[in-house]
């Protein structure tokens, strides 16, 4: 198959960041398929218009549309607008067999259904994220915007051959809007289970470079620190541990629109450079060796429901290293390590409650390692990209076979 695969948000390794749509796409390549990557330069790299490179056999068009989480909402509307246009465009004009079009923006519809009419070929559409439900919730989309936010969706879902969900709460959300069930597939975010099985001297030598760590305990995120996020609850929870434990270590790693909050809600604590760290955001590449000297890594988002059906990738990169995982929301990731253990959910609201867990999990050695070895397992069990990329090829091929 000739595949237009659309996403605003692709990643390299040697970039920050998710790099779903990059491991996907070159597995599909690898079982003999094309596919062409339609994608924005939001950094930088190559300057203005659209730039084409090779990455593992895929063939990326870039076009320059700067995008930052610390944007305006109002200037990310413009880069969604812009980058439409421009991919719409590009992808009708590369033959291809199917389009793959995945969100977030919810606006990849637009390009993906252009493309989709113009060439007479079926679209699969990606749902990462329930938009707009998401930004309606957290206030970022509201008044006369939320209309036609809904009339987007209806249409992303109403020219799609078929979808693929991240979870099945994404799954339960899009059949609740009327789109059939049985067209509807969840390929939940992977476990790139090669690049995080490293050694764990190369986790010891992270640990080496900081005085402050050495052989403590260290607690991680490392992700976008936007407003969905709410990252400043780890300075909290730092606060509310370091009376029970001066030893336990906290690193956030990343930028958004929050990290200067984060900083001043540290600093404002007493915690900031004390038991609680923060870094820039780093290549995909180098985090094995960051997980490989974590103790426990986090998944963190805002206390809404809305949230509780994400498929968040530093969830399943801390299952691929074998780390035990927190996170402080409910939903199917809560009930799948209640169920199975591989780390602890944490309380969104009560933070000495939180902190109690935490540090009596940190202390109980028995559990962290029986912990570590269950992510592991969760990861090649339910989780492996290997697997999950036959499953997004069987739903890119039936969707071909049976569009009419």
């Amino acid at each position: 198959m000739r595949i237009l695969y659309l996403h605003q948000y692709f990643n390299l390794p040697t970039d920050p960041g998710g790099t779903r749509s990059y491991e996907m796409a070159r597995r599909l390549v690898a079982k003999g398929h094309e596919v062409f990557m339609i994608t924005s330069d939001r950094r930088g790299k190559f300057g203005p218009g659209w730039h084409i490179t090779e990455e593992a056999g895929i063939q990326v068009h870039w076009l320059n549309v700067p995008y930052s989480n610390k944007m305006s909402y109002k200037r990310r509307i413009q880069s969604f607008r812009k980058f439409a246009i421009g991919a719409a465009h590009r992808a009708a004009s590369i033959p291809a067999d199917v389009v793959f079009a995945t969100s977030t923006p919810l606006t990849i519809a637009i390009p993906g259904v252009y493309a989709s009419k113009r060439q007479g070929i079926p679209m699969v559409f990606e749902v990462r994220d329930l938009w707009p439900e998401l930004p309606i919730a957290v206030g970022a989309l509201k008044g006369p915007l939320v209309p036609p936010a809904r009339l987007l969706e209806r249409f992303a879902y109403r020219n799609s051959e078929r979808i693929v969900a991240l979870s099945p709460g994404m799954k339960a959300g899009i059949v609740r809007t009327g789109y059939p069930e049985g067209k509807v597939h969840v390929v939940p975010n992977s476990s790139d289970l090669d690049l995080f099985n490293v050694g764990k001297n190369e986790g010891d030598d992270f640990r080496k470079q900081f005085t402050w760590l050495q052989e403590r305990p260290l607690v991680i995120y490392a992700g976008t620190l936007g407003k969905i996020n709410g990252v400043s609850y780890l300075a909290h929870l730092a606060y509310e541990v370091e009376k029970l434990s001066n030893e336990i270590r906290f690193l956030v790693m990343g930028d958004g629109a929050e990290r200067a909050l984060v900083k001043e809600t540290a600093k404002r604590l007493g915690v900031f450079e004390k038991n609680f760290f923060m870094m820039e955001p780093v290549p995909k590449y180098k985090m094995p060796a960051i997980l490989s000297a974590t103790t426990l890594a986090t998944s963190l988002f805002v206390n809404l429901p809305e949230m509780w059906a994400n498929s968040a990738n530093k969830f399943f990169d801390a299952l691929a290293s074998g780390t035990p995982v927190a996170i402080n929301y409910y939903g199917w990731q809560a009930e799948l390590l209640s169920k199975n253990g591989g780390g602890i959910v944490l309380s969104p609201v009560d933070l000495k409650k939180a902190a109690r867990d935490m540090v009596t999990f940190l202390n109980n050695r028995e559990r962290l390692n029986e912990s570590a070895r269950t992510a592991r397992y969760l990861a090649k069990t339910y989780f492996g990209r290997d697997k999950l990329a036959d499953d997004l090829e069987n739903v890119l091929i039936d969707s071909v076979n049976n569009f009419k």
